[in-house]
């Protein structure tokens, strides 16, 4: 059968049984097809758990929704189908500096990209549009405000255009975590295409609620929908509470040699602050926020892209995009306002597939800043209530002493796959659990004996013995439970209420001024003799020492210089790490390592191998 029949049949032929294994037979060498394009350019000889589907559902004609975690390869799920659809590709992205990576790096691996946004004038947009339809670009990167453009509309319109890919996608829904209007005129921009493409929607993160808003609000047609697991098992997720955050930062810093790492802080004056102590006390870091001029985030940016400054200090403005590879560790210095913000930034560690850990150092000011921050940003009621919700389930995280892999996966619908995960600060906590069953008691007998009309600080001072003038009021101070954990501090209180709450003894109303009331798990402390545990985590410290790999890396460094590229556009930490594991000795070996296409061998190769080489000789001299 002829290649064009073949193609017919994926449209008319599905009714009937020839007109399925028609459908299977090019599927399959079309998925065939793509993973020679992946060997030859991405240097992987087999495509990551997930990205077949979402491929082979593209190359079919089918809109796809894809949410796949962050250093999953979605950007792989519509590059290499690019390559093998007829037309150009646009990719509609949220930032400038994630195009200007996205092309660069493929420029690197030989793949034709361009992007438009508002840096360029309108004879350079309308020049690279123009070569785009003479076949000189597969994908053309554009920011979703771009679609707006009256011109810019009527020059698409002399292109053909076989796909688009909507990256980000969740920034279509007010229910998800960056939400951006301009999001929500794709659909129109597409209907207004001389035929309509094909549409991929790829998102980290997303809800069902965020999940059913992609698909309406971007008119995806009878969607196929994959979702490839939200766990990133190379990630170590921990909570810290209770510590002085600098000294544990500082710390921290001393322990983790030239590692690159992002600490986020909630607010310009935070990340100011901890930019000046980190700066003064000799650390190479930059700092990235709203408040400064474009020019100081562009440097900043680059230089820790580039791996000239180790350490970046920045408010949720920095990252969303960032392509860097290499990251090992990301801090959270404040909680986060909800889990999908918290799991995109942590996940930016580790995106090479190398162990990254991500922390949360949590304070009780954390909560009173983030329902501050709603308060000023938030104007819708229901969304304001659900902003809430969200974030007592942050709360609930930094407080449970259960999985903390567990806790995110059950939160994004995967649910009943493990109770333990072995890799987080809860599971590898080697401290004794101690019992607080009668603190448990004390307290869940105060909230109703308080009739659960007040709120956890309230609580805790009628438990502590305070005098204050509202429990003197209320006449709390006649209550059995007054004065019962005199002994604790009123954050100790608070800390236990919160882990009751997030273990179900209690539980908030949402709102502005959350009420405590008993939990689903109330009667069976009080009255089946429950047994209720408490246990401090550590974050966990891990340092590896590889000297080839410190060789390499630093020749990867001496590379970027040379070729104005950022180091993990040469080859990832992963692919490093390969390297300096299995030594190739030649360039045929070399080509074996994953992440080493074609084009990166003829670039690179040569310099790496010498470095391989002349390290294996001078072994015998360092023993």
């Amino acid at each position: 059968m002829g290649e064009d029949v073949a193609e017919e049949s994926i449209h008319t032929g599905k009714n009937s049984k020839h007109g399925w294994r028609t459908i299977m037979i090019v599927e399959n060498k079309m998925l065939e097809q793509a993973r020679v394009l992946l060997q030859k350019y991405f240097g992987y000889p087999a495509f990551k758990e997930g990205q077949a589907r979402v491929i082979s559902s593209l190359l079919a004609g089918e809109d796809t929704l894809a949410i796949m975690p962050t250093g999953s390869g979605k950007s792989v799920c519509y590059q290499v189908p690019s390559m093998i659809f007829t037309g150009v590709t646009l990719v509609i992205s949220p930032l400038i500096a994630l195009m200007k990576d996205q092309v660069d790096g493929l420029g690197g691996l030989g793949i034709p990209a361009t992007f438009i946004n508002s840096s360029l004038r309108n004879s350079e947009v309308a020049k690279r549009l123009g070569l785009a339809g003479q076949g000189k670009y597969k994908l053309i990167y554009v920011a979703p405000e771009r679609l707006e453009s009256e011109a810019f509309q009527e020059l698409v319109k002399t292109l053909d255009v076989s796909f688009v890919a909507i990256d980000e996608a969740h920034c279509v829904s007010q229910w998800g975590h960056d939400f951006r209007p301009s999001y929500r005129r794709i659909a129109q921009f597409v209907a207004g295409l001389a035929k309509r493409p094909v549409l991929g929607a790829f998102t980290a993160t997303a809800t069902e609620e965020v999940k059913k808003d992609i698909v309406t609000l971007l008119s995806l047609r009878e969607p196929k929908l994959y979702v490839t697991g939200f766990d990133r098992k190379n990630l170590f997720f921990s909570v810290v509470r209770g510590a002085n955050k600098k000294d544990f930062v500082l710390d921290y810093l001393k322990n983790s040699g030239q590692k690159s790492g992002i600490i986020y802080a909630a607010t310009r004056k935070e990340v100011d602050t901890l930019y000046e102590t980190l700066s003064g006390k000799g650390y190479r870091c930059g700092r990235y926020h709203a408040g400064m001029s474009d020019k100081e985030r562009e440097r900043s940016q680059e230089s820790f892209i580039y791996d000239d400054l180790p350490v970046m200090v920045a408010t949720n403005a920095f990252g969303m995009g960032i392509d860097k590879s290499n990251v090992r560790y990301v801090i959270h210095y404040n909680m986060t306002k909800n889990m999908e913000a918290y799991y995109q930034e942590a996940g930016r560690a580790g995106r090479d597939g190398e162990p990254g850990e991500c922390i949360i150092l949590f304070g009780p000011q954390d909560v009173l800043l983030q329902k501050f921050m709603i308060e000023q940003s938030v104007y819708s009621p229901a969304r304001k209530k659900n902003e809430y919700h969200k974030l007592q389930t942050m709360v609930d995280y930094c407080h449970t002493p259960r999985c903390l892999r567990k806790f995110i996966l059950e939160y994004f619908g995967e649910e009943g796959i493990f109770e333990q995960c072995g890799n987080c600060g809860s599971c590898n906590d080697d401290s004794d659990l101690v019992d607080i069953t009668i603190e448990a008691q004390k307290i869940i007998s105060c909230v109703v004996r308080m009739r659960e009309r007040f709120g956890a600080g309230l609580v805790a001072e009628v438990l502590k013995g305070t005098k204050n003038k509202k429990i003197l009021q209320l006449r709390f101070d006649s209550l059995s439970t007054y004065g019962l954990m005199k002994e604790y501090s009123l954050q100790e209180i608070k800390d236990l209420i919160n882990l009751l709450n997030a273990e179900g003894y209690l539980y908030f109303t949402e709102g502005k001024f959350p009420v405590v009331k008993a939990g689903r798990n109330a009667a069976a402390v009080l009255k089946q003799g429950e047994k209720v545990f408490q246990k401090k985590r550590k974050a966990k410290k891990a340092e590896r020492d590889d000297s080839l790999f410190e060789f390499l890396r630093i020749a990867r460094k001496n590379i970027a210089e040379r070729d104005k590229v950022p180091p993990y556009l040469v080859f990832t930490d992963a692919s490093l790490r390969e390297m300096s594991e299995t030594q190739p000795g030649d360039r045929q070996e070399m080509l074996g390592i994953k992440g080493v296409g074609e084009a990166k061998l003829e670039k690179y190769g040569e310099e790496f191998l010498r470095v391989i080489k002349e390290y294996a000789a001078a072994k015998p001299e360092r023993n």
